[in-house]
């Protein structure tokens, strides 16, 4: 029969210390915070990014109490094409603003949650409006800005690369912002038109301070990447007003540590995706960045590759740079910072300290004095092994903290392999054998290495919540492993439409498609029957626009794409692997084209991954022990981690007697001063709320769909609420299209 997990023991164990530590935590919390927590007139509550509120109407007490007090439903999900929300939206003045699936903008009666109206941006965007799926995108928020008098009010948020300016009491574009209402982020990039890729979208809103809204991007994965530049726009005019080279430009700090001296000329990425903090008294902007492109081979990067995979400080007025801290040296597993940082006040050895803190995919906490960026507890930089791969030139060492201690494992090993049922473990154990490398930052090879915790973490862009009375911060973290092997890029014959389009598959697609077009999941679908879904004009479409994740492929050249689309067709109808260069790929000569194709730093790459591999039984389980999902508290006073619990469940599990195993998890925490947790998160659509002293669970709601987001909270006609939107659509899950509130009955 089933065993109880070693892992669940564990958790129990920490609960049962926290338990014992409560008092002294509660007795921290009486402390009142100087800075307003009660409203959530911003991402992440407040410009601080730490997710608190000062609300305490809900409590330990009453929580158990709580009911469904409105649903919004928008009406824009499309189940067949797993549209998400994964929006925090946001509270001004009774008003509650947030975006559907289709990210159209709306205003709802905070209290009642009664639409007041709905902007549709499809409304101004001409080019798309023939293509639906170009308004299938991920924005995590959206933000409130006023004028000094409260006369003028208006809500920027993010299409794709277009930043609007709405008028925030009647849904109206502002039209002396930008270009008639908005600003094209793809305009005013320092790099020749051509020469990178010109996908570019907003999925974290930008920060505002005083009149500026200093924004990042997210950008192609590839080693064609847009440079990721952090910058700052006028709010009323939409002008840019400053603007930070991730990758330095001659002349400027961390420019003499690039060995190519062309880097920034030819490089991108090294973008800031998942939000940024405001220390708004200082005048200090903490910026946390991702890798340069491409993700997983650096020998066209060679160096440390400064400023990407770093938490930035700069001056919020004039984008100056302040300090630095690179998390991730020559970033080679796609260790993207993945959500703003925290501002918060900790004691540290008897003395109080303004800290910055950023969590990380590898499940580390990073500490930081918030004023000049010297760590707060020891970061020792560890040897890794070397690549194997010619060509590539891994860093030899690694920052890793002693302190915090990690709130993810940090090893995967066989005593890991799941015992869910003899048969699971003996699959799986298989699988495991076939992975040779298992060593964290050990380099990506052709004889594959497991990426644990996995790509999407550990943290991720959900963040981290903390109390400013404790200095407690709390994150889940999904502990799967994922595999990653590397290849030789497949090139076709390009003398024939089918050999290119191979080729333009290697190059683009092979990374989340696998080298068979199986995909991995529903977050990269199989295109073996593709031909089922969609004809040439709609995969082409797809190609222009994107869609959710997918970035658009605007600088595919047009008879590359169509060569593409048809490669793909004619696969889905023959399903087969990809074989190189061999003869079996090829056409017949009445259906060559130009062999001759603008040369692209794609094509210095040697290598490319098999795709992003979890590592699931044939049942959809994870194939490593419990916990999958957790719920943690980490104290940056004293840097120990205080408790662990599982966060969600599989039902038909708990039947046969397995204890809660934690669920993969996306979206993040809120906590209160009422005592509480809030969080949604989990694959089994529940709604939580927990003890924040102890980690137990004292509410949950099903919702209709997962809540793949992180709730809001307020206090408007003499209740609070808490709001989360339900959209589904990842790992699986069922699409949906609702924000539901809770409250207590009256």
């Amino acid at each position: 029969m089933n065993k109880t997990n070693s892992n669940l023991i564990v958790c129990a164990s920490v609960i049962a210390f926290a338990s014992l530590c409560s008092g002294l935590i509660s007795c921290r919390n009486s402390s009142t915070p100087s800075v307003d927590y009660s409203g959530w007139s911003t991402y992440a509550g407040s410009k601080d990014g730490i997710r608190y509120s000062s609300n305490e109407q809900i409590n330990i007490e009453n929580v158990s109490k709580l009911q469904v007090a409105w649903t919004y439903c928008s009406g824009d999900k499309d189940t067949a094409n797993r549209t998400q929300i994964q929006c925090n939206p946001i509270m001004v003045d009774g008003i509650l603003y947030g975006t559907t699936p289709r990210v159209k903008l709306f205003a709802l009666n905070a209290g009642t949650g009664k639409q007041k109206w709905i902007f549709d941006p499809a409304t101004e965007d001409t080019s798309a409006r023939k293509n639906p799926s170009a308004f299938f995108k991920v924005t995590r928020g959206v933000v409130f800005w006023q004028d000094e008098k409260g006369a003028n009010r208006r809500i920027i948020y993010s299409v794709g690369s277009r930043t609007y300016a709405i008028n925030a009491e009647d849904g109206t574009p502002v039209r002396s912002f930008g270009q008639n209402g908005y600003i094209d982020l793809t305009k005013n990039i320092d790099r020749e038109p051509g020469t990178y890729n010109p996908y570019l979208s907003n999925t974290t809103p930008g920060i505002i301070y005083k009149n500026l809204i200093i924004m990042g991007m997210r950008l192609s994965e590839d080693a064609d990447a847009a440079p990721g530049d952090i910058r700052a726009f006028d709010v009323l005019t939409g002008e840019l007003r400053w603007k930070f080279h991730t990758i330095p430009h001659p002349g400027e700090k961390g420019y003499e540590t690039w060995p190519d001296k062309e880097a920034w000329k030819k490089l991108g990425a090294a973008n800031n995706w998942a939000g940024m903090a405001l220390d708004e008294k200082r005048g200090i902007v903490y910026v946390p960045t991702g890798s340069v492109g491409g993700d997983f081979y650096g020998g066209i990067r060679k160096g440390q590759n400064l400023y990407a995979n770093s938490l930035l400080a700069l001056d919020a007025l004039t984008g100056e740079y302040i300090w630095h801290y690179q998390t991730v040296h020559h970033d080679l597993w796609d260790r993207d910072l993945p959500a703003n940082p925290n501002l918060v006040t900790v004691n540290h050895k008897g003395k109080m300290i303004d800290a910055v803190a950023q969590i990380t995919k590898q499940g580390f906490v990073f500490l930081f004095d918030r004023t000049n960026g010297e760590p707060l507890f020891p970061i020792e930089e560890k040897s890794f092994p070397a690549s194997d791969l010619p060509g590539e030139e891994a860093w030899p060492t690694q920052p890793i903290p002693v302190l915090p201690e990690p709130f993810a494992r940090q090893s995967f090993g066989p005593e890991d392999i799941t015992d869910r049922t003899q048969d699971a473990h003996q699959e799986m154990m298989e699988k495991f054998k076939k992975v040779k490398y298992r060593e964290m930052f050990t380099p990506p090879s052709k004889e594959s290495s497991w990426i644990f915790p996995g790509f999407d973490g550990g943290g991720e862009w959900g963040g981290a919540a903390v109390d400013p009375a404790s200095s407690i911060l709390y994150i889940n973290s999904s502990e799967l492993p994922w595999a990653l092997t590397m290849v030789d890029k497949i090139k076709g014959d390009n003398t024939t439409l089918k050999g290119l389009g191979q080729t333009n598959y290697g190059k683009y697609c092979i990374a989340c498609h696998g080298p068979e077009l199986k995909g991995n999941g529903s977050s990269f679908p199989s295109l073996v029957e593709i031909g089922k879904k969609y004809n040439e004009e709609q995969i082409m479409n797809l190609l222009g626009s994107g869609r959710n994740m997918m970035p658009a492929f605007k600088q595919i050249a047009e008879s590359d794409k169509k060569a593409l689309v048809a490669f793909l067709l004619k696969s889905s109808s023959k399903s087969f692997a990809l074989k190189g260069n061999s003869a079996s790929t090829r056409e017949s000569a009445s259906m060559t084209t130009n062999p001759e194709q603008k040369h692209s730093i794609l094509d210095d790459v040697p290598y490319t991954m098999t795709g992003y591999n979890r590592f699931l039984d044939k049942d959809g389980y994870p194939g490593i022990k419990p916990p999958w999902g957790t719920l943690n508290a980490v104290d940056l006073n004293s840097g120990k981690l205080l408790w662990k619990v599982p966060l969600g469940e599989y039902p038909e599990l708990i039947q046969k007697g397995i204890p809660a195993t934690g669920t993969e998890c996306y979206g993040g925490p809120l906590v209160t001063k009422g005592g509480l947790v809030f969080i949604a998160a989990s694959k089994d659509a529940k709604m939580h709320a927990f003890d924040k002293n102890t980690g137990k669970l004292l509410w949950q709601f099903h919702l209709p769909v997962p809540g793949y987001a992180t709730p809001a909270t307020y206090f408007i006609d003499g209740k609070q609420y808490v709001v989360i939107a339900c959209g589904g659509g990842k790992i699986g899950s069922k699409s949906g299209d609702q924000y539901i509130a809770f409250t207590l009955p009256d």
